[in-house]
């Protein structure tokens, strides 16, 4: 049941109408029926899943902020953290790892046995797992205090609008929002209202209609270095809509429904660097990955050789969580290597800066492309299927420049679906207010409002295509 479908509709229209009907507990009850449903629909089996997750950091909360030996509180969070690990890494890895040691025996001449298992990947489960082990980690550091309802528990960690692709949600923002009875706001269901409709509109005639040009560009056996270009352009945007969309909608119904989910993406390529562009992408996993292992690691606190080490692991595990492929390590390993030169540069004083040679808007211009450029070399890697896919593509930036009638056609395709995103994001960030469109009067909202329903009306492509973050 996907956001962009009609089934969703009604199931979303059902869900709101009698939640609002329904006094606390019983509303939960039916919250968190709903969620299992909407899981269910994908693959009920999976069910089990969530359950043992809930199940488990439930208890082992509980028995972390009731113990006072600091030696059982080590074990249950130990507990929670094996469990919950050992559910991801077997579905999500056990392939991966059998498969690069049956290529490593092969290399050196021995003829592996070709074991490989029928497992299917989870739904969600990269999500709902590294949310319910930052419960289990911050009851033990005192952050947060457990929850003594396992309904409300299990609600925090199934609730439907976020359990398939996030934002990774932790307790101290959203169990609170479990325990109390929600009260309706008018402004905040607007809000939930124009987040949900952008997210559709960035989904349906953004990202769905670019990945028509990457699809057929990334599948081509004569594709040209111009039409790769255009491609990775294409690429860059399909995949920040596509998520930021899931994101936008996700946002929007909790909102709708009286909940605050926590904010995911922040105007990601207007970023100068790569630190800005992790505390502006994925802000929910960034942000994870800083508490729970940069930190924990040593962060910046144990020298600059360790601080390297440390970044280069956080990005490397951060790449390996987007999927079970080399090229995801790859593309991991490159954003540690783009932070790691971003840390030595910032220590490095030259006599003039660029800012007083060119002006502060000039050089934040140049610094804002400049970047954008090397987030795309990633999308590369991200994109490429295997590491002979990527050389090969790489190669051809190797050539003269060839711009086919192809690349012409997608470019303008290109032009015309994102121009109205540029520009509403071109407000955003030079108004320093992600919600200026609310904030207008009514004729210049109507205005956006009417031309974006055209848009999404006239060459919104709902094809029931999946959101791309689904199969991490």
């Amino acid at each position: 049941m996907l956001f962009n479908s009609l089934d969703f509709f009604l199931f979303f229209v059902a869900v709101f109408a009698l939640q609002w009907a329904l006094p606390h507990r019983p509303r939960n009850l039916l919250l968190l029926a709903a969620s299992y449903f909407f899981y269910g629909c994908w693959d009920w089996r999976f069910l089990a899943l969530i359950m043992i997750s809930t199940i488990v950091d439930f208890y082992c909360g509980k028995a972390i902020a009731d113990s006072g030996e600091i030696r059982r509180r080590k074990m249950f969070v130990g507990i929670s953290i094996a469990v919950n690990l050992a559910m991801l890494g077997f579905f999500k890895y056990a392939n991966f790892f059998i498969d690069s040691a049956n290529e490593a025996i092969s290399t050196l001449g021995f003829s592996p046995a070709g074991w490989h298992l029928e497992i299917i990947l989870p739904l969600g489960i990269s999500f709902y797992t590294f949310q319910t082990l930052s419960y289990s980690i911050d009851i033990y550091r005192g952050q947060v205090k457990p929850a003594r309802n396992v309904l409300d528990f299990a609600l925090f960690v199934a609730f439907f609008p976020q359990l398939v692709a996030g934002p990774i949600e932790r307790a101290k923002n959203l169990l609170p929002q479990m325990i109390k009875k929600p009260i309706f706001s008018l402004d905040q269901f607007y809000e939930g209202c124009w987040l949900v409709f952008w997210g559709l509109f960035k989904k349906v005639v953004i990202a769905d209609n670019l990945a028509v040009i990457v699809d057929k560009a990334f599948a081509s056996p004569d594709l040209t270095n111009g039409e790769l270009l255009i491609a990775v352009y294409a690429f860059a945007f399909q995949i920040y809509c596509d998520f930021s969309a899931y994101s936008d909608i996700a946002r929007g119904i909790a909102k709708m429904m009286g909940y605050e989910l926590i904010l995911n993406f922040k105007l990601p390529y207007f970023s100068k660097n790569p630190a800005e562009f992790w505390r502006r992408w994925h802000i929910s996993l960034s942000s994870w990955l800083r508490d729970y292992l940069y930190i924990p690691l040593g962060g910046n606190r144990k020298g600059k050789r360790r601080t390297y080490i440390n970044l280069y692991i956080t990005m490397l595990l951060g790449g390996l969580w987007h999927g079970a492929a080399w090229t995801f390590v790859i593309w991991g390993l490159y954003h540690g290597t783009l932070l790691a030169i971003h840390r030595m540069m910032t220590h490095i004083r030259f006599p003039v800066s660029a800012e007083v040679l060119l002006g502060r808007r000039l050089w934040w211009l140049v610094r804002v492309v400049c970047f954008f450029h090397l987030v795309c070399l990633g999308w590369l890697i991200f994109r490429s299927d295997s590491f002979e896919q990527l050389f090969h593509l790489l190669s051809l930036f190797g050539e003269p420049m060839e711009f086919s009638a192809r690349s012409q056609l997608w470019l303008w395709q290109f032009i015309v679906l994102c121009l109205p995103l540029l520009l509403m994001q071109i407000a955003q960030e030079t108004s320093g207010n992600l919600n200026i469109t609310l904030r207008m009067s009514a004729v210049p909202r109507l205005v956006v409002y009417v031309v974006l329903a055209l848009l999404l009306i006239s060459v919104g492509n709902f094809g029931d295509k999946p959101f791309i973050y689904f199969q991490f």
